[in-house]
């Protein structure tokens, strides 16, 4: 399942990180930094996800 979401996370990060945690802070500020770049908001994606 976690294969999954880096998949999800590299093509959408915030969906990634939503489906890992939900609408806690680490959705908001992935959301937030998607929007200041991609490429901050895919890595951030994958460290949540591989992080639990």
């Amino acid at each position: 399942m976690d294969l999954l979401r880096i998949i999800i996370a590299i093509l959408l990060p915030p969906l990634g990180v939503f489906l890992q945690v939900g609408f806690a802070g680490a959705f908001w500020l992935n959301i937030l930094l998607t929007l200041l770049g991609y490429l901050p908001g895919v890595i951030h994606a994958v460290y949540i996800i591989a992080k639990r």
